[in-house]
């Protein structure tokens, strides 16, 4: 009798740790993720729908933020600042840190462990110092170090910060300098993932170095293409570290508005966080679209 009373007696359920451990190492990424990242992005996309008066007091008004940002004469020519300077470092940096990786990697190049230190150094200076040096480099005085190279081609002065050309050229340069060692890297790594078995195959077949490169190379590198490729769009169309260290949220004629220093500007100069948040849903519409478009055609969605 007892011992029927005590069989039936269901067991306590303890918790399986094993199980719930992985859970609990990733909540609070998880929390943090929401509360920092999905919250705000959301909350962002509804306040683009209204006119936001003070912390807790907004009015639903539809579509006029967006009808107002469309109609901005800088939004137009942030959107055209932003989409050159996408086209010009895409161009610049991803052949360049390419090259400079496959130098590297190449089997007899002396001091390739200082060569990388050089090349990664400038990621790792503040962006306002590199932007303050710069910034002075390219000064309109005789004495900036390009209006001297100027001189020495008995050429210029130029007011390179104050000219649409040469105010883009002073970004890429800046932005080339601190990025072409952190691409390089990454191609870098791609190189050495490659199997050296290929090569050996190829050479066994007669294959001259520019075939190498060409059908080995570049078909083997095609996802850290793609990848370098990602990001450098994103950080493109994103830029704003360098524009507003050289012309702070304003720049003469616009030419140095991107979208982010817009955001920046109609939020806390002019007061209108709506309208800021319209650009920001705006940037965010574009990166996706454009980044979906190369994707696709890089072909990173091939079943094969």
């Amino acid at each position: 009798m007892n011992d029927s009373v005590a069989g039936s007696v269901p067991r306590k359920k303890t918790i399986n740790w094993q199980k719930v451990a992985p859970y609990l190492f990733v909540l609070p990424f998880i929390i943090s993720f929401l509360l920092f990242s999905v919250y705000p992005f959301f909350s962002a996309i509804k306040m683009s729908f209204e006119q936001v008066n003070g912390v807790a007091n907004s009015t639903w008004i539809g579509m006029t933020n967006y009808k107002q940002l469309f109609a901005m004469t800088e939004f137009k020519a942030a959107l055209w600042n932003v989409l050159r300077y996408t086209i010009w470092t895409l161009v610049i940096l991803i052949p360049l840190p390419m090259f400079v990786a496959f130098i590297i990697n190449r089997k007899g190049t002396p001091l390739t462990g200082f060569f990388k230190s050089v090349y990664f150094a400038p990621v790792l200076t503040s962006t306002v110092i590199a932007g303050l040096i710069f910034r002075y480099a390219f000064s309109s005085d005789k004495t900036g170090v390009f209006n001297q190279w100027l001189a020495a081609i008995h050429l210029g002065p130029l007011d390179w910060l104050e000219e649409a050309h040469t105010a883009m050229f002073a970004l890429v340069i800046i932005c080339v300098w601190r990025w072409i060692g952190v691409n390089a890297i990454y191609f870098l790594s791609g190189l050495q993932g490659i199997s050296p078995d290929l090569y050996e195959a190829a050479d066994m077949d007669g294959a001259n170095g520019w075939q190498k490169f060409w059908y080995i190379t570049i078909p083997m590198l095609k996802p850290i293409t793609i990848y370098v490729l990602t990001i450098s769009i994103q950080a493109g169309f994103s830029l704003f570290n360098e524009s507003y260290v050289y012309w702070g949220s304003e720049s003469p004629n616009n030419i140095g508005t991107t979208l982010v220093t817009l955001i920046y500007k109609t939020a806390f100069t002019d007061g209108n966080f709506g309208l800021s948040c319209a650009v920001g849903v705006m940037l965010f519409i574009i990166v996706t679209v454009v980044n979906a478009i190369q994707t696709k055609l890089m072909g990173l969605y091939d079943k094969d």
